[in-house]
């Protein structure tokens, strides 16, 4: 039996025999592409040639892609486990051609890969072809029927007409596109559990079929979508395929499930060893299927930088690692343990993907933090579920509220889908329109945070030429000329240059700042961005440039301050991996001309020592005034070579390498200064956490650095001299100075309650009695909320059975508070009941416990009326009880 090693490198091998380049997997997140959450196909790293914004070195290419979909329009996250063949991470086998060869050697290979490599039954193979579409004047593909029937011996009646749904391939709403052939194969009968169940018939692209299964899809990229819905020809046509691993290993290996291959049989047999349970049962093979699944998605996505978070991608990892939780509890698991699988996962993947290996440490405890923090709620909201399932009658229409569901989503962090899941589990449905409407109430910000930069205008072309040359690394001016330009929506001047030593925000190191001269024109350069190879300018200036020379002048003030930052970037790195641990990578950064940030994996704070240890070993190297080097080598050869990649950043086969003496060595296409002791001097200025495992420091350099020293300076010299003290009494003295303080509040908080006990006997011989019960409504200055609970307090020990009703004014708002005696309590009466009925007369509204609540008011003119009414409403609380 062939290993999921071996198919993968066959693969591989077969097409580098055809004069195909091996590309490495780009990373899951795709960070240069703020359009996707995840990488969600092969062709994402190539998307720049497809859209003629960007060129590669070579023709043809070879990979096999990591890839996740568990969200937006590619999204197989609910289907995971229901079936032999969904995922949300799997990797995707590629072959391209970028305007070289065409449909007959696409065709003939996989053919020929199929059957005479990998011996595939040719009667068991099965191709579709697309059939044409009369609404958008497009004829069937007759040329890729004619070659499917002279380039291969499979049986013409086994190629199949099927819709532009099903092969017809659009990157998006506009852009390349074109038919595509798909090949299928037959598992054959007894593989599909609905074959004659509710008049399913088996067949090739029937929707839940599990019996023909697609393998290999081939795109013929020909037409340019426009945005009026028209196709154009494209002068050059490309080929993309792709074929998912999972299902080829399935196919090779003989076995009944994906689920069933070297790929998942490692990490579901540790699922059992590390749960105790091993049971066939449906219920638990959908738990061992959906927590491997998910930990491969979570294991990858965060080995490539992402965190999971309440956001984006992070929202998307949060889910599945719930989804995940939750499953646990189904093999009996109420402690971490998904932590623990991730060995598995190395073992099975980490020669093929090497950070995996490298991050192991750093994805388990990422993990392990989210389980941990999941799983203290997760038993409570499933209580809290199975309380709500009470309200749902056997005869009703069996719909569970969509405002319960948000309160799982809300309260316990559940997400929707995991709700839905339980429900389904159940015999229920989630009324999802009211749910909906509740996130809509709640919604602070719009979902998608994803920047876009528009480009309203049409390109104007003075020169022929796509690609632009960045010469900033030696020079900060040079004499260039225009290749095209535009107008962006906010009226801004865009240019793309032939040559330019503006350097493009990139790697987290900003965009230069600096001017464009041309004719005595001058147009000041507010921002610099890559698209495709191009070097985009943007300007801020109304006149047009035309054909002749142009001066592009970067400010070497701006320029030396980000490349101080820069270089002091990686000094940190090394500093925080001496003094904290190796496991320290990376999470991203930026470098701004004013400060660095930088993002780090560790989830302890940083103590004052490690801090200052860490400053003190980069100022070191700073005063040792180190040359860096810079060279390009081969991509294998440096990681070989131990310099330090970010497997968030994707990188080309050839790269550049910083090299700071025997200090530091890391991949990086950012400026930097010559030597550091350029740099001057070096300040943290804050360290912080921003998610589970990962912390932030921000550091200042130069003479950043030194304003903030002398203003800390400037700031003790104030505090010696207003408390007449040397430098080493004055920690002390503010010490000192800070328990005086403390006494007095005490003494302060304890005559305001003496106070609040006279007021509350006083107030209490005008309560009046309602069925037994002592009612007090009252309004009165008061000089803060703690004194008006400290009276309402008093109150509540004086009256009792009594409810108190107090109206002040607090940080000048208007505010009731409403107490009740214990007694009342334990007959279920609430205080926030009847704060909130009389604040609602006031435009209020508030809340709180049933012995003690706070309402805010709206329309403080309204509040006099609103106490006169309060007794009544009162009463009829009372009574109603």
């Amino acid at each position: 039996m062939k290993t999921s090693k071996e198919i993968r490198q066959e693969f591989i091998s077969f097409f580098e025999e055809r004069d195909h380049r091996f590309v490495r997997s780009s990373p899951v997140v795709p960070n240069d592409d703020p359009t996707l959450l995840f990488t969600n196909a092969g062709m994402n790293q190539f998307k720049d040639v497809f859209l003629n914004t960007g060129k590669r070195e070579y023709v043809r290419a070879v990979n096999s892609q990591k890839c996740i979909r568990a969200s937006g329009k590619h999204n197989d996250l609910e289907d995971v486990g229901r079936d032999n063949y969904h995922h949300t991470f799997f990797e995707m086998l590629g072959n391209w051609s970028f305007g070289d060869y065409f449909k007959k050697d696409a065709i003939t290979w996989a053919w020929e890969l199929f059957t005479q490599y990998w011996h595939l039954p040719k009667s068991r193979l099965w191709a579709t072809v697309f059939e044409g579409s009369a609404a958008e004047g497009l004829e069937p593909d007759h040329e890729a029927i004619e070659l499917w029937k002279t380039c291969t011996d499979i049986q013409h009646n086994q190629i199949l007409l099927c819709s532009k749904k099903d092969n017809f391939w659009e990157m998006g709403d506009v852009g390349p596109c074109g038919p595509c052939s798909e090949i299928h194969v037959d598992l054959g009968e007894g593989t599909c559990p609905k074959s004659g169940k509710g008049g399913h018939v088996c067949g090739v692209n029937i929707d839940g079929c599990w019996r023909f299964v697609e393998l290999w899809n081939l795109v013929f990229i020909q037409f340019n979508r426009l945005p009026n819905g028209q196709l154009e020809r494209l002068p050059a046509c490309h080929v993309d395929t792709g074929m998912g691993l999972e299902r080829i290993c399935r196919v090779l290996q003989s076995v009944d499930s994906n689920y069933s291959t070297d790929l998942f049989v490692p990490i579901l047999e540790k699922i059992q060893e590390v749960t105790g349970i091993r049971d066939d049962t449906d219920e638990k093979k959908v738990a061992y299927r959906v927590i491997a699944d998910h930990l491969r998605a979570l294991s990858f996505a965060i080995a490539d930088g992402a965190i999971p978070s309440n956001d984006g991608r992070g929202h998307v990892l949060r889910r599945m690692l719930r989804r995940a939780t939750r499953f646990g509890r189904v093999l009996g698991m109420h402690q971490p343990f998904i932590y623990q699988l991730v060995p598995a996962i190395v073992a099975v993947m980490g020669d093929a993907f090497p950070e995996i290996k490298t991050q192991a440490a750093h994805v388990a405890r990422v993990i392990h933090s989210e389980e941990e923090s999941f799983g203290q709620t997760l038993d409570q909201g499933l209580e809290i579920f199975e309380q709500m399932l009470s309200g749902i009658t056997a005869g009703s229409a069996r719909i569970f509220s969509g405002s319960d569901a948000f309160k799982l989503y809300d309260t316990y962090g559940f997400p929707i889908d995991l709700t839905r899941l339980m429900c389904e589990e159940k015999g229920l449905t989630v009324d999802e329109p009211e749910f909906e409407k509740c996130m809509d109430q709640q919604r602070l910000q719009a979902r998608n945070a994803a920047k876009f930069r528009m480009n309203l205008g049409e390109w104007i072309v003075l020169k022929e030429g796509k690609a632009s040359s960045f010469t900033g690394y030696n020079s900060l001016s040079a004499e260039t000329s225009v290749i095209r330009y535009s107008k962006n929506d906010k009226n801004q001047l865009l240019l793309v240059l032939e040559q330019t030593p503006f350097y493009a925000e990139s790697g987290g190191q900003v965009a230069d700042r600096g001017t464009l001269i041309q004719n005595g024109q001058k147009w000041n350069v507010l921002d610099v961005y890559k698209e495709g190879d191009s070097i985009v300018h943007v300007c801020e200036g109304d006149t047009i440039p035309d054909q002749s020379a142009i001066q592009a002048v970067v400010s070497p003030e701006n320029r030396s301050a980000i490349t101080r930052n820069h270089t002091a970037t990686h000094l940190l790195h090394a500093a925080l991996k001496e003094v904290v641990g190796q496991h320290v990578n990376q999470a991203g950064s930026v470098v701004h001309p004013e400060y660095l940030r930088f993002d780090f994996t560790h989830f302890d704070k940083l103590s004052d020592d490690e801090i200052t240890r860490i400053e003190q070993i980069v100022n070191r190297n700073i005063r040792a005034n180190i040359s860096l080097q810079s060279y390009e080598t081969q991509y294998t050869k440096a990681i070989q070579n131990g310099v330090t990649a970010l497997f968030s950043e994707k990188y080309a086969d050839r790269v550049r390498v910083i090299q700071i003496g025997a200090v530091s060595s890391e991949l990086c296409g950012g400026c930097h200064v010559h030597a550091t002791g350029d740099i001057g001097s070096f300040r943290i200025q804050v360290e912080s956490a921003i998610a589970s495992g990962v912390r932030r420091i921000i550091a200042l350099t130069g003479h950043t650095a030194e304003k903030l020293t002398r203003e800390e300076s400037r700031a003790i010299q104030d505090a010696k001299r207003l408390l007449n003290v040397s430098h080493d009494s004055l920690a002390p003295a503010i010490e000192k100075l800070l328990e005086e303080k403390r006494h007095l509040e005490k003494a302060l908080r304890e005559s305001q309650r003496e106070t609040a006990g006279n007021d509350a006997n006083r107030m209490a011989s005008q309560a009046i009695t309602m069925d037994g019960i002592r009612v007090l409504v009252h309004q009165l200055k008061v000089d803060s909320l703690e004194a008006l609970k400290d009276l309402g307090d008093s109150l509540r020990e004086t009256l009792q059975p009594g409810i108190i009703l107090l109206a002040g004014e607090v940080n000048q708002k208007p505010t009731l508070l409403c107490v009740i005696s214990q007694d009342l309590i334990n007959k279920k009466y609430h205080a926030g009941d009847i704060v909130n009925q009389v604040a609602a007369l006031a435009d209020g509204k508030g809340g709180g416990k049933p012995h003690m609540a706070q309402a805010g008011i709206k329309a403080p003119e309204k509040l006099p009326q609103a106490l006169l009414q309060a007794p009544e409403l009162i009463r009829a609380y009372i009574q109603s009880r």
